[in-house]
């Protein structure tokens, strides 16, 4: 039976709940695991927790299991149904090879028996070569720019109130949020800081830390879709939802530490949104690219959108949605 990969658990919280959900059990079978949820308002699962679920679950079966022979670092998903927060997901690893070097392996989550994502990741010993790399954006620094919690905490809503209680990351826009409005001016370009609300413990490996960065970054990486259309989170008849998830890894990376995402929209067609998000440290090495194409929807004159995924802020008793970009594939 293999061991599931070692998840020390934050003291912190709410970035505690965050590294327990992504500790995972052994399941009923070998190279096969099983994960909880975290809640959600959208009453889905939340995407970025089961693609770093299942990047954990691929990294379990490499050779030794640790950073000092093969991390991730490359991972391409496929989302296919929402997930129920409510039920156990179990993940399921395929072993496609082990080369001399690399590493490449499929996971499949499952519940009841029917698949919701699926995707390959691959893992590389550390290995010596030439060091070249874009150059970061410049701009404002976060001690500069206004939280998302801060904007949270001014805002009495239910809503409002759940992200602030349970954000385990802080996020700081250059550009101005989403949250309520628009951006004043459309634009496919948009930078934000982000770091871990906590300490990630000192004995977390890398693949722990790329675990988190893939956790997190479902949450704004559809922000440049939105930005590029006119829209936010609130927009009246918006339906989002992630279609598919590709990121890179190319050096490490410290989730204690502030990272800056510079990310664009270079097209949106068919009710498809793509977005693209380079990832800098505080030093500014580019630790990571990544890649993903959502559903976007907003009402038209021959169809109503579903609304289903917008944050809403106007008065009502409950909250009615999501904390960040569901990953149930639309259903047409």
């Amino acid at each position: 039976m293999t061991r599931p990969y070692p998840v020390p658990s934050a003291t912190e919280e709410p970035l505690g709940s965050v590294t327990r959900v992504l500790a995972l059990a052994a399941g009923n079978g070998e190279d096969v695991f099983t994960g909880g949820s975290l809640p959600q308002l959208s009453g889905r699962v939340y995407g970025g927790q089961v693609v770093a679920q299942g990047l954990l679950a691929a990294a379990a079966t490499v050779p030794d299991g640790s950073d000092a022979d093969r991390a991730v670092h490359s991972v391409h998903a496929y989302f296919m149904r929402g997930g129920q927060p409510d039920k156990d997901i179990t993940f399921a690893v395929e072993r496609l090879h082990d080369g001399r070097s690399f590493s490449q392996r499929r996971t499949t989550a499952c519940q009841d028996g029917v698949a919701i994502l699926s995707m390959i990741s691959s893992y590389q010993e550390q290995q010596e070569g030439q060091e070249v790399q874009a150059s970061p954006p410049q701009v404002p620094g976060p001690e500069e720019l206004t939280s998302a919690l801060e904007i949270f905490r001014t805002i009495d809503h239910p809503v409002a109130k759940f992200l602030g209680r349970t954000a385990a990351f802080d996020l700081r826009h250059v550009e101005g949020n989403l949250y309520l409005r628009p951006a004043s001016q459309a634009s496919s370009v948009q930078h934000l800081w982000m770091r871990a609300r906590g300490r990630v413990p000192g004995d977390a490996s890398q693949t722990v830390h790329r675990a988190l960065l893939t956790y997190v970054c479902d949450q704004v990486m559809l922000e440049p879709v939105l930005r590029s259309q006119g829209l936010s989170w609130r927009s009246e008849g918006l339906s989002l939802a992630t279609l598919d998830h590709a990121q890179w890894f190319h050096r490490d990376v410290d989730m204690n530490d502030w990272l800056l995402y510079a990310q664009d929209s270079p097209s949106s067609q068919g009710g498809r949104g793509m977005a693209r998000a380079q990832v800098f440290d505080s030093m500014g090495r580019l630790v990571c690219t990544i890649a993903q194409e959502g559903m976007v929807r907003m009402p038209t004159s021959s169809s109503q959108g579903s609304g289903r995924w917008a944050i809403r802020v106007e008065d009502s008793e409950e909250p009615a949605a999501p904390t960040q970009p569901a990953e149930e594939a639309p259903t047409v």
